[in-house]
């Protein structure tokens, strides 16, 4: 069996997971997505997002209270010591069935402890032919937390947009794909650095790309 980095594939298997999740209907979120507000930190106004934390007990999911995503200078050299805050996403939102199988699905491959927190960032990434969007603008990184899930919820006229996973920052990735509506990936941070590519339009319209990234812990401090 080939190695990258001195792990075999076959182990990589309990460091990612890719799966497609049949269960949920990725359309039940287009209406939450159309309603995202800009994301203040990030220069461009490309990238649009709310953000709530979570716990997941048994087959119920508990709201916790509103918090500031905290990320040191080390995991985020882009916007890294900074105390930063979103809107919480919609209840109704948070009611949906589908919303639901999402969260757990991620806390039950991840098998967190009952009372983990999980951080669930609403992200929409936009693009034109003058402004091509940049799902990861600070680059090649952890985000300083256990684990990381990202799901795709929906791509319109656009290319790019292709996630990557590294052993190390200066090796060639050992996962490259773009992820399609419905699929989920699963990493661990400790043991990978991840990227997501820029996207720009097909066409002269506006190219989009929204996702769901979970994590646990969430990374909210009060």
């Amino acid at each position: 069996m080939q190695k990258v980095g001195g792990i075999t594939e076959l182990e990589y298997a309990f460091l990612f997971t890719f799966r497609k999740v049949n269960s949920i209907n990725v359309e039940d979120f287009q209406p939450f997505f159309n309603n995202l507000p800009i994301d203040p930190y990030i220069k461009g106004k490309y990238r649009l997002r709310r953000l709530s934390r979570f716990t997941a007990a048994g087959d119920k999911l508990i709201k916790l209270p509103h918090g500031y995503l905290f990320q040191s200078k080390e995991y985020n050299p882009l916007v890294g010591d900074l105390k930063r805050e979103f809107s919480e996403l919609e209840d109704a939102m948070i009611e949906l069935d589908s919303f639901k199988k999402l969260i757990l699905a991620f806390s039950d491959s991840c098998k967190l402890h009952p009372e983990a927190e999980i951080g669930v960032h609403q992200i929409r990434t936009i693009c034109s032919p003058d402004n091509f969007g940049n799902p990861a603008p600070e680059g090649i990184h952890q985000d300083g937390t256990d684990f990381i899930g990202i799901f795709s919820v929906y791509r319109d006229n656009i290319q790019g947009g292709e996630t990557h996973l590294y052993t190390a920052k200066k090796e060639k990735p050992v996962f490259s794909k773009v992820l399609h509506p419905g699929e989920l990936l699963l990493v661990n941070d400790h043991e990978f650095f991840h990227f997501t590519t820029p996207i720009k339009p097909q066409t002269a319209d506006q190219g989009i790309r929204d996702v769901f990234v979970l994590t646990s812990p969430s990374l909210l401090t009060e």
